[in-house]
């Protein structure tokens, strides 16, 4: 790979090329996603045994007829999936073990996901990809209005996970230089300290997963963070509205919000406008319900679909992301040609179930939204719904005033009532610092699907 010398030039250039997109009108974008696919599909009944077998009989089918690829079926077929026919999983999950920031076979870089849905994916990717990848994730940045400048580069931190198989970690890596002077910091570092080496530091942009900004907005609040930042950029986790209100009082910088994957990052971000757009130029998105049928504007999918045009290494078609997002209709101001989602609503494995207690053996399900909306406005600065076999445990940091305890559990408790599962046990407690997975990340839904999976997480 290139050195980091010259890879920020070569990732500007490229993001150069791929802004071009931008300037596309519908029509030509859907001929460049005609041409990509049938390339992509193309290379992989070629390359690649596992796709001529999963595909088989369906070469000349429409894409919306061929099967959906899972993280479990990827996994479970990767020697076959792969097209470089000498790579094997065992090797890599070796590799990975070591947690470094070399190239796999001198090749390739390996990442891996957290498991937050029961089991983690393996990524590889050749230089090419990777530098598409690379800047790919400077887009959004681009569209923040942040461009780097020799002579004043602006300082950045970065508080996000720091090990090397994860992919914001070695983005940082990949393009780090006196172009961007970056301090990057774990986001599992006790939030003391990060105060104080931000301070330190001094940066005018911040990127961060929103549970982490919400807490680092309280800072500055309070006074104890005083840094100039001027521009915020968010992934990796759902930004809700009251958390983009208290980053907003904190600084005079807006909010830009990416939704991005390990396997194709990013798959929105906002524009200047604060419209989120998919980026349609590098992969056809399919926003799905539980049955695989594209859903219309305004409906929230129980999934989405990717098919990636430059992923060569590890071909990932119709492959599945448990994501509920909710695709709206229309155009932006801005022009770009790609089209809008309102909102992601975090995942399916996000839904809580509970036995409705009435003795039928029936099942309840809630939202995450119902619990946004009874605990995003309570005067803490982060909280986190855990459920338990018998219980459900609402965890919170930062209450600035031990009134609001029996309010909250009144609140949760009158939503369950709502929803019919008035006989759980509820218990609100204050702790230290919320349970965060493998990777940093602080799910705001905790389930027992999630912790009978395996998940790391840190208490």
């Amino acid at each position: 790979m290139p050195s980091n010398i010259l890879m920020p030039l070569r990732v500007l250039w490229k993001r150069r090329g791929l802004e071009r997109s931008c300037r596309w009108t519908r029509a030509e974008l859907s001929m460049h996603q005609s041409q990509a696919e049938r390339a992509i599909r193309q290379y992989a009944y070629q390359c690649s045994p596992f796709y001529r077998r999963f595909h088989a009989g369906l070469e000349s089918h429409p894409l919306s007829e061929l099967p959906i690829l899972t993280k479990a079926t990827m996994m479970e077929h990767f020697d076959d999936l792969v097209t470089d026919r000498s790579i094997r999983f065992r090797e890599v999950e070796d590799f990975l073990g070591d947690d470094s920031v070399r190239l796999y076979r001198g090749r390739y870089v390996a990442l891996a996901t957290s498991g937050s849905t029961g089991r983690r994916g393996v990524f590889l990717f050749n230089e090419k990809e990777w530098l598409t990848a690379v800047a790919s994730i400077a887009r959004p940045i681009g569209w923040a209005g942040i461009q780097p400048n020799l002579f004043r580069p602006s300082r950045t931190a970065m508080v996000t996970s720091t090990a090397a198989s994860h992919y914001s970690a070695r983005v940082g890596l990949s393009v780090s230089s006196r172009l961007i002077p970056t301090l990057r910091l774990d986001a599992a570092e006790p939030l003391e300290s990060m105060v104080r080496r931000l301070n330190q530091w001094q940066p005018e942009v911040l990127v961060a997963y929103p549970s982490i900004l919400r807490q680092l907005a309280e800072e500055q609040v309070q006074g104890r963070l005083q840094v100039p930042i001027r521009y915020v950029a968010t992934s990796a986790e759902v930004l809700t509205a009251e958390t983009r209100k208290r980053v907003e009082k904190a600084w005079p910088a807006k909010i830009y919000d990416t939704y991005g994957a390990t396997e194709y990052a990013p798959i929105a971000a906002e524009c200047s406008y604060g419209r989120k757009h998919l980026f349609e130029d590098g992969a056809i998105i399919e926003i799905v319900d539980e049955r695989g049928r594209a859903v219309p504007p305004g409906v929230a999918g129980d999934r989405i679909l990717l098919t990636i045009f430059n992923r060569r290494t590890q071909p990932l078609i119709r492959y599945e992301i448990s994501d509920m997002v909710r695709p709206v209709a229309g155009e932006c101001e801005c022009g770009r040609p790609f089209r809008l989602i309102e909102a992601v609503e975090g995942r399916v494995e996000d839904v809580l179930s509970f036995p409705a207690g009435d003795g039928t053996g029936q099942s309840i399900s809630i939202h995450p939204n119902a619990f946004h909306r009874v605990l995003e406005s309570a005067p803490v600065t982060g909280w986190q719904v855990v459920k338990a076999d018998d219980e459900l445990r609402v965890n919170l940091t930062g209450l600035r005033d031990a009134a609001w305890r029996a309010q909250i559990e009144s609140a949760v408790r009158g939503l369950l009532a709502r929803e019919g599962a008035a006989h759980l046990e509820v218990r609100v407690r204050d702790v230290e610092q919320l349970q965060r997975g493998a990777t940093g990340k602080t799910p705001l839904i905790v389930s027992n699907a999630r912790k009978k999976s395996g998940e790391a997480v840190t208490p």
